[in-house]
């Protein structure tokens, strides 16, 4: 297949390329400047001058190509629901760009869209399209080009590591360093969940070649791991104690990823593993943490 993938040069993309090279497939990869042009024909892939801000761009690579992988996103979290909607447009524009044809669009979302409420482990047969998580954009664009015949795809990545990023741990990792103390949220047994890039890439391979109109994958080898042990894990790498706040200590401790560090975000890849046959061995999350490598 002739692959166009957005976000290639990025964290989950970079490591996309090479599983579908090696499985035979083409890859033209989205990039909007010279040096990303220059990385990823070194990589192998061929370049496709544009971004996901440039619809028209979009349109063109989906049109040329077997199928779509979208990774693509800007993640700075303090416009996060202005770009949530920006990806909505961008899956909009990538669907019309394989509109009449049965080619996959695999788009780009999180397990927190598979909890039908606050507490409950999120799985893949759920979808909470009324989730306030303003990240639900990106399904509810992928459900409205189903209904135009798109064979849609959503793969809900978790908490996705190696020893250089781990999601939204490496944030939390930063703060505890800032902080000088890795701090959990109470009891912190709330769970998140988490799965190797390599794991992830590979996952990524099996649900284009599947290519069933309508599936939603999770990204997901370890389903529950505490806060708690995360922050642990933590303080043992880099030398720092470790401490409970409370509830109400929480916001002025932990800033923007308050909202994210008492919340469970665990999930379940059982329907995952037994539809795709996706077996993830990759290193688990506190194993990477603990070999976290700190760039100067």
């Amino acid at each position: 297949m002739r692959v166009f993938l957005t976000g290639a040069t990025g964290f989950i993309g970079s490591h996309i390329i090479p599983e579908l090279l090696a499985a035979g497939h083409q890859v033209l990869s989205l990039t909007r400047s010279d040096a990303g042009a220059e990385a990823l024909a070194k990589a192998g892939a061929e370049p496709h001058r544009g971004d996901i801000d440039d619809f028209e761009s979009l349109m063109r690579g989906a049109a040329s190509s077997d199928g779509v992988i979208h990774t693509a996103f800007d993640h700075n979290f303090a416009n996060f629901v202005a770009n949530c909607q920006k990806d909505a447009r961008a899956i909009e524009a990538l669907g019309t760009g394989l509109e009449g044809t049965t080619e996959p669009l695999i788009i780009t979302s999180s397990t927190a869209m598979g909890s039908a409420k606050p507490g409950e482990q999120a799985s893949e047969d759920v979808f909470a399209a009324q989730s306030p998580n303003p990240g639900v954009a990106s399904e509810l664009a992928g459900q409205a080009l189903a209904e135009r015949g798109i064979h849609v795809i959503a793969l809900r990545n978790s908490q996705i590591h190696d020893t250089r990023k781990q999601g939204l741990v490496s944030d939390v990792i930063e703060l505890a360093r800032k902080k000088g103390v890795s701090a959990y949220v109470g009891e912190g047994a709330n769970n998140w969940s988490a799965a190797h890039v390599s794991d992830t890439a590979h996952l990524y391979r099996l649900a284009l070649e599947r290519n069933e109109a309508g599936a939603r994958y999770h990204g997901t080898a370890e389903g529950a791991i505490s806060f708690r042990e995360i922050a642990e894990t933590i303080g043992e790498t880099f030398g720092l104690p470790v401490k409970s706040v409370s509830a109400d200590e929480a916001g002025a401790h932990f800033g923007w990823l308050a909202a994210f560090a008492s919340k469970d975000m665990s999930a379940s890849d059982t329907l995952t593993c037994e539809r795709l046959g996706w077996n993830p061995a990759g290193p688990t999350l506190l194993a990477d943490i603990r070999a976290t490598k700190i760039e100067a």
